[in-house]
């Protein structure tokens, strides 16, 4: 019995995680750049189940009957890097990032490429929010406030917003002084970065190499923003079955819950 009340109590717990996950790429799909998390329900290891079956130090006495759940969780969620359509915003601080030839990784999976920029702290992390802005000292800077960096990792002096940008990133100003190159930085794994929030990611291995280094192709869109890639239909869909999923478990929970007190409270009546 206890089995059957663990693994109702795990479906509910990954149900749950799930869910929160969907609500937060949900509550996200107006923001730029945004690339939803994904997270799959499997089933804890057999090797789990197997030491279940053994009764004493050398096996004696068992007896298998074949497999059993123990319960199930939410694997550790990741970032869907596929592009967001582009969305023509007419604003010159507006930036947009246009994937041409990413290539693939190792294992098949699909590469990105993310904006360099100065966080709080000084370190460099990365975005695909091409919502910028122009601040006080006339750097360009993401809508948080972080600087966008150059090639050199250093920020970007525009003066003001009446700034002109090339397709490989090269920003000029309105006096027609060219004033640094937008960097674009390389990941081969998007499992090696962390979400910090506001749409900027942290490396956990070091700083991203530059894309070209990678023979990346890309192109960036002045006056363009990239959409989330949140598709609204399937996201509200597993929602939905994510929700019933847990009420399922939540009531398997209460039948075991009220056979358990009747064993307690009539069990011991018998006889």
């Amino acid at each position: 019995m206890l089995r059957g009340f663990y693994s109702a109590a795990s479906g509910m717990m990954a149900q749950q995680r799930k869910t929160e996950m969907l609500n937060n790429n949900i509550s996200n799909v107006n923001t730029p750049g945004f690339k939803e998390d994904k997270g799959a329900i499997r089933t804890f290891p057999e090797m789990l189940l197997q030491a279940k079956n053994t009764t004493g130090q050398n096996g004696q006495g068992s007896h298998p009957i074949g497999e059993l759940a123990t319960g199930v969780y939410m694997q550790e969620k990741t970032a869907n890097t596929v592009q967001g359509d582009l969305q023509e915003t007419g604003n010159a601080v507006d930036v947009a990032i246009l994937n041409g030839n990413v290539p693939e990784n190792e294992a098949g999976d699909p590469s990105s490429i993310y904006f360099a920029v100065t966080n709080e702290d000084g370190e460099t992390g990365y975005s695909r929010n091409g919502n910028f802005a122009v601040d006080g000292a006339g750097f360009l800077t993401t809508s948080q406030g972080h600087y966008i960096q150059d090639t050199d990792g250093q920020p970007i002096a525009v003066g003001n917003e009446r700034f002109t940008l090339s397709r490989d990133g090269i920003v000029t100003t309105e006096d027609g002084e060219q004033a640094g190159q937008i960097a674009i930085a390389y990941s081969e794994n998007s499992d090696d970065l962390v979400k910090e929030g506001s749409g900027l990611y942290r490396s956990e291995n070091g700083d991203l190499p530059p894309a070209g280094e990678s023979g990346a192709d890309y192109q960036l869109q002045q006056g363009f923003v990239e959409r989330s890639n949140v598709d609204t239909t399937q996201t509200m869909g597993e929602l939905t079955s994510s929700y019933r999923n847990f009420e399922s478990n939540q009531k398997i929970l209460q039948s075991y819950d009220q056979s358990m007190q009747r064993a307690v409270n009539e069990v011991g009546r018998l006889g």
